[in-house]
């Protein structure tokens, strides 16, 4: 079984790679926040290990190994597939992938459209439904890894970023309040104000330790320095875009996943709406890649030509600004792959074209 790097200058070579004709079982595994359920089964389909509670900690995950093997569920023939839950699934996903299992994790969503919706919902038939799925859909399914413990780490540092800035702005909408009300408070205003400071340094010092972690790792620090070249890009949207990249460098793939691409829905002569962006995906990482746009289309002159040529055409100004994201993304992932920085004043040029010219002359 060939595993793959998890940096992004090798991202392209296969994830951990699952020959179809070895698996023989397939588990289903339901998780909650204190226990979990898991059954088995084989294809033609059928269920051939009834269901299992265990608990959702680490003793509860020895005891499912030695359930898994009692039951001749060998790692070599055993995909084990979980919806994912956040933080729920990812302690037993980790022991599960160290201890040589093949795990895939599944969006809730994928595994609910494939099932009666008007049916019973239990513990013990939502794994049973998890198995099938697994069995049915193998070829569809997402092989789960752990990332690097860097990009973890940064992950989880972003995360805490988002919840301060916005607590930040919720302390200086407070203060600015305060400050217009007739019967005012000396302390409520030193309170928001204390808070606004305490904030404002937790951040910059999240915004260091983010810049530290990265840079301690040579190929990381190279992919960041490559991105914040890139028009409109700066640290805390390199750091999204390093963590994403790690799954795919197609613009286009990444552009669907962030909730940027325009969709159609169509049918007949009946239902028909204008082509527009999901409502769902990283909505920390698409607001920033709004924001991007937003700063190149005024501070770039080549973006800034774009939107108003754009605009004078009759597109809408929301429209244009999207475009300008896929453009930024797309600019992005090529500068990765090529392992080469932003040139602003680059120009392509046809092979055949110069060829000709140096003919000619």
């Amino acid at each position: 079984m060939e595993k793959a790097s998890s940096q992004v200058g090798k991202i392209n070579m296969p994830v951990d790679e699952v020959t179809m004709t070895q698996i023989l079982s397939f588990v289903g595994v339901d998780i909650a926040s204190t226990s979990f359920m898991g059954c088995a089964g084989t294809a033609p389909w059928k269920v051939t290990v009834k269901p299992a509670k265990f608990e959702n900690v680490e003793d509860g995950f020895i005891s499912f190994l030695g359930w898994l093997k009692e039951h001749n569920l060998m790692p070599e023939t055993t995909v084990v597939c979980m919806e994912a839950t956040g933080v729920y699934s990812e302690g037993l996903a980790y022991f599960l992938y160290a201890s040589g299992y093949t795990v895939a994790v599944e969006p809730p969503l994928n595994i609910q459209r494939k099932f009666p919706v008007n049916g019973s919902k239990t513990d013990e038939l939502d794994c049973q439904y998890i198995a099938e799925y697994a069995c049915r859909y193998v070829d569809k399914l997402s092989f789960w890894k752990p990332r690097a413990e860097i990009l973890e780490q940064v992950k989880l540092l972003l995360t805490t970023r988002q919840h301060f800035s916005v607590q930040l702005t919720g302390h200086k909408n407070a203060l600015h309040a305060v400050h217009r009300k007739k019967v005012s408070s000396a302390l409520a205003k030193q309170v928001h104000q204390n808070m606004i400071e305490q904030i404002t340094k937790h951040i910059k010092s999240i915004d260091q330790e983010i810049r530290r972690l990265i840079e301690s790792d040579p190929t990381f620090k190279q992919t960041l320095l490559l991105l914040l070249s890139v028009p409109g890009i700066g640290l805390q949207l390199a750091a999204h875009l390093l963590i994403v990249m790690q799954e795919t460098l197609d613009p286009k793939t990444l552009a669907a996943f962030i909730g940027i691409c325009p969709i159609k829905h169509e049918s007949g002569t009946s239902v028909y709406s204008a082509p527009t962006s999901r409502h769902y995906g990283p909505s920390v990482l698409r607001k920033l890649l709004y924001l991007a746009a937003c700063s190149v289309r005024t501070h770039k002159k080549q973006f800034q030509q774009y939107f108003f040529r754009k605009v004078a055409e009759g597109k809408h100004k929301k429209l244009v600004l999207n475009n300008i994201q896929n453009k930024i993304l797309k600019i992005a992932c090529a500068v990765v792959r090529s392992q080469k920085p932003f040139v602003p004043n680059y120009v392509s040029v046809n092979p055949l074209v110069f060829q000709k010219t140096l003919t000619l002359s």
